[in-house]
């Protein structure tokens, strides 16, 4: 009996050790901007974790399963390699805010900006202030943001309509780098949701959204 007692003990424990050998512990965590203003910065809830799991499997990456969310001013920023903003409405950045992102962006940070329906008029001036000396260009479709481990040939997809209008993909480029890059008439982070949340879309376009996220992710690690 003691003799079995042992060997079990001694399974256990190599089940055990392979379990801990085996587990790597996250590398990185992506982050949802909190801002003032009274827009709605939670929308897309289910947005993210879906994108990184997307990325975890056919990227490699090794992020954390949880978003974070962090403000402009915060110094916890700069844990993030990857922030995303979205929502639909009115949008506020204090000077403090302006300038912390600024150091964020410049220092190596990415900004995905995702308008998710009436942000447009908000977020371009808020942004002007972080960037008074640049502007938002639209990225070709040939840019080598649409063509990472996913092509797209086109440019950025259309996932939901709005105002009937073509999607576009902007760009902040401070010293050559892409720093902030803006989707519009798109909805991108509506199309990474969880499966049925929205039920116009069909799995091809939820793929599409996912691939041009991961797309977008692996840009910004790599740029």
């Amino acid at each position: 009996m003691k003799a079995l007692m042992k060997i079990n003990l001694l399974v256990l424990f190599v089940l055990f050790a392979g379990i801990i050998s085996s587990y790597t512990a996250p590398s990185y965590k992506i982050a949802k901007m909190k801002y003032n203003g009274g827009g709605d910065w939670y929308a897309n809830r289910t947005a993210l974790p879906e994108l990184i799991s997307f990325c975890n499997k056919n990227l490699g990456t090794n992020f954390d399963k949880d978003e974070a969310v962090v403000e402009a001013g915060s110094a916890e920023i700069f844990n993030y390699p990857f922030v995303y903003l979205t929502g639909h409405g009115n949008i506020v950045f204090s000077d403090q805010e302006a300038e912390n992102l600024r150091k964020y962006l410049t220092g190596g940070g990415f900004l995905h900006i995702d308008d998710n329906y009436g942000l447009d008029k908000f977020i371009r001036p808020q942004m002007k202030r972080v960037f008074p000396d640049l502007d938002f260009i639209e990225l070709p479709s040939n840019h080598s943001l649409y063509n990472q481990k996913f092509k797209f040939p086109g440019g950025l997809p259309k996932i939901h309509e709005h105002d009937g209008k073509r999607p576009q993909g902007f760009a902040l480029i401070y010293k050559g780098r892409v720093v902030c890059y803006y989707t519009f008439e798109c909805d991108l982070g509506n199309g990474w949701e969880v499966a049925g949340t929205y039920s116009s879309d069909s799995e091809d376009t939820r793929q599409r959204a996912l691939k041009m996220g991961a797309n977008l992710v692996q840009y910004a690690l790599t740029q």
